[in-house]
């Protein structure tokens, strides 16, 4: 491992994670509905699409992303109409019980990739991390570069998803079943603009 390479890549992994998006949004209301485990599950999913495009980007595989990048409509409209029904069941959803229920039937397994294909359905998200390495003049030159590149991403992202997770759930106990709706709500509405805007990106020409 190149411990600078995988400096760099644990940098722009955190930073990618941190924005703010649906996914964000989505692991807060988890981890506030279903507990810090659930919601650690959900931002490794993202974590693990995020080093996976962050390989791609890293080892140079032009072909992948010449692919992604031709089916950007069509990913983007899987992205936004799984956004849509996440948005819907997000808005509906009761705290307590039925949070329980959903959590169990849905699982760890659920979380984790669930948040993984989200990520995966957005070529932007590759396109965003070969924009930075070459803007950073980052270039893992060698496998040996590309793989700390990747796995640094991989622990950036998930540090974030770390501290996001620890952070919310903190608050969890002290939130009522009032506040929990409050949130599921809030959520839900702001997912479905996420959803929305997702899928006129993709169906309207550019």
């Amino acid at each position: 491992m190149d411990p600078t390479l995988l400096a760099r890549g644990l940098v722009l992994g955190f930073t990618i994670a941190a924005a703010v998006g649906p996914i964000s949004l989505l692991c807060i209301r988890r981890t506030l509905a279903e507990g810090r485990v659930v919601g650690l599950a959900s931002g490794l999913g993202v974590a693990t699409a995020d080093a996976t495009y962050g390989a791609i980007a890293a080892f140079g595989l032009t072909a992948i992303t010449d692919l992604l990048v031709d089916w950007r409509r069509a990913l983007g409209i899987v992205g936004g109409l799984f956004l849509l029904w996440l948005a819907w069941r997000t808005f509906r959803a009761e705290p307590g019980e039925a949070a329980t229920t959903t959590a169990r039937r849905r699982g760890l397994p659920g979380a984790y990739l669930s948040t993984l294909g989200l990520t995966l359905t957005n070529p932007m998200t590759i396109l965003s991390f070969g924009a930075l390495f070459v803007g950073l003049g980052i270039d893992g030159g060698n496998a040996v570069g590309a793989a700390s590149l990747t796995v640094g991403v991989f622990l950036g992202s998930a540090a974030w998803w770390v501290v996001l997770v620890t952070a919310v759930g903190a608050l969890r106990s002290r939130l009522t079943r009032t506040w929990l709706r409050r949130v599921n709500v809030a959520s839900g509405l702001l997912i479905g603009v996420f959803a929305i805007v997702a899928l006129a990106t993709a169906l309207v020409p550019a």
